[in-house]
């Protein structure tokens, strides 16, 4: 299973089922699950980590 098929079944998931709600927590948990992986080896690490 590709990462697309299941981002293109969340979509339809949402279309469907009108769960707008869910968008804004999905986008957020996707930034911060980036944020923390390309910060991971940096000098900036202890501060991200700080904040939660």
């Amino acid at each position: 299973m590709s990462k697309l098929s299941i981002l293109s079944e969340l979509w339809s998931f949402l279309k469907v089922r009108k769960k707008w709600w869910l968008a804004p927590i999905i986008i957020f948990l996707i930034i911060l699950g980036g944020l923390i992986i390309l910060t991971q080896g940096s000098a900036l690490a202890p501060f991200i980590y700080a904040i939660f």
